[in-house]
């Protein structure tokens, strides 16, 4: 399935020299916006240690059965810090008094359950739902690691932005319009990274073949970005995967490898995540004042903290993350699971249509 714009969409690349400019065109509401390289020997999450971050990613992301009444107790301290969204939902409404808000969705953990199967991760009739519901009454965009093309195909609903591999690959409305869904609006696509392209296909391709032998892992092409997928490989083979992805990431230093939930992610090292995405989105929208637009995030995976970060130092917005177990955050709130998150979309329909 096709973007339902893909017809008059104009796309806006960074000039090929990749020096820190402005990257969209002249009177565009994002011009002030510049992407840069950064060095990657300045990242924090590099081909070292990866078994460690592999292993990591790996620990229970349900509470256990038999929790002991430590980690009970951990549980609920934490939920002092991140309390939860639903049972302070008052609390968040009473914020946004005078204000509009705009929403913004990770896709897989949040709106979907986390599967074995990457290309079975759909969304339920009921969550679609919700997410359309609420769309009616909040500017909504997705913001997911996978590609947009893929990520429109689960979701189906032209309602909403897209912003596709971690935010690299965007569909904004033309002249400040808040409406791509006709066939005859002109939209344009920000992709900051797309001289990548080539390398991303390179590395693609040298990953597949490279993994083909071991059973469980399954190479995605995200368009700009790779996920390694090893939910589904033996723990023995775990090493055997970490070398094989550092060793093809060897020969690719403009590239950068970031880690999530059972997943490994070979991107392009350029200054751009989700977080930037989401001021991208509310600049291009005209939703960044924020004396009449909070902003609020959703998401389980910590590519998304980069998203809560912003809101963060904004002070302006809601970071909420979505998870059973503690975890270190810049969320301000949480849900647990994607059950709570469809609770919540509802919970802001129903408050929206009883609002005078």
């Amino acid at each position: 399935m096709s973007d339902p714009v893909a017809k008059s969409e104009t796309v806006l690349a960074l000039p090929s020299n990749m020096t820190p400019s402005p990257v969209t065109s002249k009177g565009h509401p994002c011009s002030s916006l510049s992407v840069t390289y950064i060095s990657r020997r300045k990242l924090v999450e590099v081909v070292d240690g990866l078994l460690g971050v592999m292993t990591l990613s790996s620990t229970c992301t349900k509470p256990c059965v038999h929790s002991s009444s430590d980690e009970v107790a951990a549980y609920n301290a934490w939920l002092a810090r991140c309390p939860s969204a639903l049972s302070s939902f008052d609390q968040i409404i009473a914020s946004v008094e005078g204000k509009k808000i705009a929403l913004f969705l990770d896709y897989d953990g949040t709106l979907s359950p986390i599967v074995n199967d990457p290309e079975k991760a759909f969304i339920s009739p009921e969550m679609r739902s919700a997410v359309k519901n609420v769309a009616k009454f909040c500017p909504t965009a997705i913001v997911s690691g996978r590609s947009r093309d893929k990520v429109f195909e689960f979701v189906k609903l032209k309602e909403l932005y897209y912003a596709g591999s971690h935010g690299m690959d965007i569909l904004v409305p033309y002249s400040g319009s808040q409406s791509i869904t006709n066939d005859d609006k002109e939209a344009k696509l920000f992709q900051p990274a797309r001289e990548f392209l080539p390398m991303i296909s390179e590395v693609n391709n040298s990953l597949v073949e490279a993994t083909r032998s071991i059973k469980g892992a399954n190479v995605e092409n995200n368009k700009f970005c790779v996920s390694v997928h090893y939910r589904n490989v033996d723990k023995k083979d775990w090493k055997l995967v970490a070398d094989i992805v550092d060793n093809v990431l060897n020969a690719f230093p403009r590239l950068k490898l970031t880690s999530g939930r059972k997943v490994l992610e070979v991107r392009p090292v350029i200054d751009w995540d989700k977080g930037k995405a989401v001021e991208f989105l509310l600049r291009s929208l005209r939703l960044d004042d924020p004396e009449s637009v909070l902003p609020i995030y959703i998401g389980d995976d910590r590519t998304d903290e980069d998203a809560f970060k912003v809101l963060r130092q904004r002070n302006c917005g809601y970071g909420i993350l979505v998870s059973q177990v503690p975890k270190e955050t810049e969320a301000i709130y949480s849900l647990r699971a994607p059950s709570e998150v469809m609770e919540f979309l509802n919970s802001l329909v129903r408050w929206k249509e009883q609002s005078p």
